[in-house]
């Protein structure tokens, strides 16, 4: 843990990666920031009933363990026909946790009837930092768009495949999903880039000296 400076409260490689960049594009220096699996730290029950909760609840035990300063989120996709599930169960829809194209599949065979003016949906990020003397924030962030009936893809995580955002880049011919953009233009239009946009003033004050 030498050098650390700012835990991430993820053991997902992929959003290691996403919530550097994010960062770095908001002008922050990203030395010192680590995974929570560089510093050995085992994720906490989420037992929370919204997205800030259970991104608390991460970012709390993270800065308790290392005593450090903690960021963690939660985001999921919220969907309007099904009241804002799967929600904070997007991660495990479909039982087993982190299974996205179980999840995928899940969710696509629930939408089979729901015709197209019907299929919106967004993505919900909560992100919150802790800091060891105890200070909380928390910022949210969304992504509105629309479903589509089959996933296509191959960038991004999680539900990316079959989200087609609202907002879309100038370059776009067509409609692309989430997972069909450059991660450039996903980190700017995205939820959690949104989230941690707002935050920044926050984490800039722990990171920079």
């Amino acid at each position: 843990m030498s050098g650390a400076r700012l835990v991430l409260a993820t053991h997902n490689p992929h959003k290691v990666g996403e919530l550097r960049a994010i960062l770095a594009a908001a002008g922050l220096p990203t030395e010192g920031v680590v995974g929570a699996a560089d510093v050995g730290a085992e994720p906490p029950v989420e037992d929370g009933v919204t997205f800030a909760e259970n991104a608390l609840l991460k970012a709390r035990a993270l800065a308790a363990a290392t005593g450090l300063p903690a960021v963690a989120d939660d985001s999921g996709l919220a969907v309007d026909v099904l009241g804002g599930a799967p929600g904070i169960f997007s991660a495990r829809w479909a039982g087993g946790h982190g299974d996205d194209a179980a999840n995928l599949r899940l969710l696509l065979d629930q939408l089979a009837d729901v015709r197209a003016e019907h299929r919106g949906a967004q993505f919900v990020c909560a992100a919150a930092l802790v800091t060891p003397d105890g200070a909380e924030h928390v910022e949210t962030g969304i992504m509105r768009g629309q479903l589509t009936t089959a996933p296509r893809g191959d960038g991004g995580f999680g539900y990316d495949p079959i989200l087609e955002p609202d907002e879309q880049p100038s370059r776009a011919t067509r409609t692309l999903t989430s997972a069909e953009l450059t991660p450039e233009e996903k980190n700017a239009i995205s939820h959690r880039g949104r989230a941690f946009r707002a935050l920044a003033p926050q984490i800039a004050a722990v990171l920079r000296p």
